[in-house]
């Protein structure tokens, strides 16, 4: 229990130097008198300060179980997080989380929606992956978070897989490799899983993040 002694002129004066030292107000704190002190002679000679001592109280049971709260839940922290980065944008958009087994998704709506996804989603895969890295320090255990933006995600899967089958049937007419753009590991995993059967091509993920493409080859 942290507890300072303090001087003044006056024992109030005394007290109120050792509750600003201390950051507390007079009703949290143990306040024991050492010395009175004493004015002296018109104010200033033999004047003697006045000197106490002062400690912070200590909280009762019942103080103490008031300030217990449940640990903070990571998915609402997440939601949180996400709205800080979207607030940067200055664009009215309202975030929603839902939760299903260990995949929260937070849906963003708003005006301007166009802006947070950016070209190709770029700028919505960053605010994921952002995401995605802060719920490791939430939660204490695993979490897949997606950022979706008014079935932005669905519509790219769509997208994906057209590309997928189109791009395949060039590597397997051409007989040479197609190379597609870069895109997010959760990307080239919607193209790999389209092309798994075909027995035509064969997938393969090359380069490095966040340059990391997939190769469609013909077998």
């Amino acid at each position: 229990m942290r507890q300072i002694t303090a001087t003044g002129q006056t024992v109030d004066g005394a007290v109120q130097s050792a509750l600003r030292q201390l950051n507390i107000t007079e009703d949290q704190a143990n306040i024991e008198v050492i010395d009175e002190g004493k004015k002296g002679l018109l104010g200033l000679f033999g004047s003697k300060p006045a000197i106490v001592k002062v400690a912070k109280a200590q909280e009762s049971v019942e103080e103490v179980q008031e300030k217990e709260v449940e640990p903070e839940d990571p998915v609402e922290k997440i939601q949180t997080y996400v709205e800080k980065i979207i607030a940067e944008f200055q664009v009215g958009v309202n975030v929603k989380a839902e939760v299903e087994q260990n995949v929260v998704t937070l849906q963003l709506t708003g005006e301007k929606i166009a802006l947070l996804i950016g070209k190709r989603g770029q700028t919505l895969n960053a605010i994921q992956y952002l995401a995605q890295l802060a719920m490791h320090q939430y939660a204490d255990k695993y979490y897949t978070v997606v950022v979706d933006a008014e079935g932005y995600r669905e519509r790219r899967r769509e997208t994906l897989l057209s590309l997928a089958d189109r791009l395949a049937d060039r590597a397997s007419q051409t007989k040479r490799d197609v190379k597609i753009e870069p895109m997010p590991s959760f990307e080239r995993k919607v193209i790999h899983t389209a092309l798994q059967n075909r027995k035509d091509v064969e997938t393969d993920s090359q380069g490095t993040e966040p340059n990391r493409y997939v190769v469609i080859k013909p077998k």
